[in-house]
C-alpha cells in the first residue's frame, strides 16, 4: 500500500517542497527509464537542482529516502497495469519455485 509521505511542503524553495519535487523527479526518472522513454531537459530544471543540492546537503540520506519513496511510487504506478501485474506474479511464483529447489 502507497502512504501518504509528509514532508511539510508549503511552497516552492522551501525543504519540504523540494523534497517533495527529488521524489517526483527521480520516480519520474523510474518510470521513463521502465518505459525507455526519454525525458525532456526544461528551463525550469536548473531552479529545482538549487533547492534539491541543499536539501542534500542538509540531510545526507535524503537521496536514499527519496529514492525509496520514489521507488514505492513507481511500483504502485506499475501495479495498476495488468500486464505487470501478471509478469510480478509470474516473477514471485518462479522465486517461490528457486526457493523449494534450493531446499
Amino acid at each position: 500500500m502507497l502512504t501518504k509521505r509528509d514532508f511539510s511542503a508549503k511552497r516552492f524553495g522551501d525543504q519540504g517542497y523540494a523534497r517533495e519535487e527529488l521524489v517526483a523527479e527521480l520516480g519520474a526518472a523510474f518510470l521513463c527509464a521502465d518505459l525507455g522513454i526519454t525525458p525532456e531537459i526544461r528551463d525550469d530544471h536548473a531552479a529545482y537542482l538549487g533547492h534539491w543540492l541543499q536539501a542534500l546537503k542538509e540531510d545526507k540520506r535524503a537521496i536514499f529516502s527519496a529514492a525509496a519513496h520514489a521507488q514505492r511510487a513507481a511500483d504502485f504506478l506499475h501495479g495498476l497495469q495488468p500486464q505487470y501485474q501478471e509478469e510480478s506474479e509470474d516473477d514471485e511464483a518462479e522465486i517461490a519455485q528457486g526457493d523449494m529447489v534450493a531446499a
